[in-house]
């Protein structure tokens, strides 16, 4: 029973940490110390060891020696092993799903694009990430290529802070919504081949945005 009071423990940590890294609430570079978190959620250090450790895993913090955990800095050298990775299989994941969609799964699709651009009109920057995930995973869906699913699913986690900085420019939200849309219709249309090429192009853009957005930064 310890044991599992720790893991749900250590679970909310990890939600709470990385929702502050993903808002900038905890920049890069800010040392996060365990004692310090242990005493601000009121817990042991040993669930915010746990968490800290998962958060390593995703990428979010690095455990240096003597210095405990920092968060990461954002990196050219992540955004292109991410988007290369996102390229290789996410087309291939559509390949797998698309010819299998239903209605329901169409409706699914309309209102995440719907809370999408809900979420860009508000100026909600804490769903954009969220959002573009799910509207991802629900285009893959119907895959039946779990392993593969479970390795993107991470990649567009890492992906939320890059998200987060490429959408803040006004005529890359407008297009993100517009390819969205056009993502949707492909498939209605049964141009699954043509959807693939399409979702491919998308991720590139996506990703040159990126690094002339973190290269004027730097």
């Amino acid at each position: 029973m310890s044991a599992l009071k720790h893991r749900t423990l250590s679970a909310a940590i990890v939600e709470r940490l990385r929702q502050s890294i993903l808002d900038g609430s905890q920049p890069s570079g800010t040392q996060l110390r365990q004692d310090a978190l242990a005493e601000t959620y009121g817990v042991s250090r040993i669930p915010v060891r746990e968490a800290l450790f998962q958060l390593e895993a995703e990428g979010l913090v690095r455990i240096v020696p003597h210095k405990g955990a920092i968060v990461s800095e954002l990196s050219l050298d992540e955004i292109h092993d991410v988007f290369d990775l996102r390229a290789l299989l996410e087309p291939r994941l559509l390949a797998g799903s698309a010819p299998h969609f239903t209605n329901e799964d169409f409706a699914e699709l309309d209102a995440i694009q719907g809370q999408f651009e809900a979420a860009i009109a508000a100026r909600d920057v804490s769903r954009w990430g969220v959002l573009n995930a799910d509207f991802h995973m629900a285009l893959y869906a119907r895959a039946r290529l779990p392993r593969t699913l479970s390795i993107v699913a991470g990649l567009l986690q890492t992906s939320d802070r890059y998200t987060r900085v490429q959408l803040s420019r006004p005529e890359a939200m407008e297009r993100a919504e517009r390819e969205h849309g056009e993502l949707i219709e492909l498939c209605r249309q049964g141009a699954f081949e043509e959807a693939g090429r399409f979702l491919a192009r998308h991720i590139e853009v996506v990703r040159t945005d990126l690094v002339r957005v973190l290269s004027r930064a730097g």
